[in-house]
């Protein structure tokens, strides 16, 4: 591709681009406005947790990628969509760094314990983890969504968000939401939580869309849907 065909196709893309967000503000404003969406007095406080990060990479792709890049890229739109609906956002990190000291024992463990820490100082009304999965065999596809067993509140937000990552994401995926009690980050938080596996990057297919600012966005606008879904519907 020559000089001239790269500007062409990068401004093409940025039309494309513009054009997405205008269609998605519209869908938002759906939800944002009159009874579509609880408005309290006080701001509602969303935690978005970015898993692994720092010395932890986390899951490394078929293709190369780091699991803690593109959980960082998905946590950062899922922000933007949220404050745009007036949300107050609280990331458990915004860099490359983990939560941890550089001299500590066991980094794993005091990442984890400060990620909860702050979790229960934001007191927010729900915590979405993000992470990516892997399998040994490559076949294996699709978005999940867990929560901690018995938690009624957050299996409801697992759904909300699993239904729209199949219908804006994904229609091809056939995962159901699963209870977990073993998961660190589930078994320790107060609040409602779920993580979301937005995909596998074991799996050819999908580590290459999740590589994609486009496939990103879509993966977080699904989960900022599920949010508000479910923050309209919390009696």
């Amino acid at each position: 591709m020559n000089r001239l065909q790269y500007r062409i196709l990068s401004v093409a893309m940025g039309v494309m681009l513009v054009v997405s967000m205008l269609i998605v503000g519209r869908e938002a404003a759906r939800y944002a406005a009159g009874e579509n969406v609880k408005i309290k007095e006080d701001k509602i406080c969303v935690v978005i947790d970015a898993g692994h990060g720092g010395d932890d990479p986390g899951k490394v792709g078929i293709n190369g990628i780091y699991e803690k890049d593109v959980n960082l890229q998905i946590a950062e739109l899922l922000k933007y969509f949220l404050e745009a609906n007036d949300i107050t956002v609280v990331m458990t990190r915004e860099s490359d760094e983990g939560l941890y000291d550089a001299d500590a024992p066991n980094k794993k463990v005091q990442d984890m314990k400060r990620r909860i820490d702050l979790i229960d100082r934001a007191a927010p009304v729900l915590t979405v983890s993000i992470h990516q999965n892997s399998f040994p065999e490559e076949y294996v596809h699709g978005a999940q969504v867990f929560f901690y067993t018995g938690s009624t509140q957050g299996q409801l937000l697992a759904e909300y968000i699993q239904n729209q990552l199949v219908e804006k994401a994904d229609p091809e995926n056939r995962r159901q939401v699963k209870a977990n009690d073993s998961y660190y980050l589930l078994k320790k938080t107060g609040s409602p939580i779920v993580i979301v596996e937005c995909g596998f990057l074991s799996n050819s297919a999908e580590a290459e869309k999740l590589r994609t600012p486009e496939y990103q966005e879509r993966i977080a606008w699904a989960i900022h849907m599920g949010i508000l879904q479910y923050l309209n519907n919390d009696d």
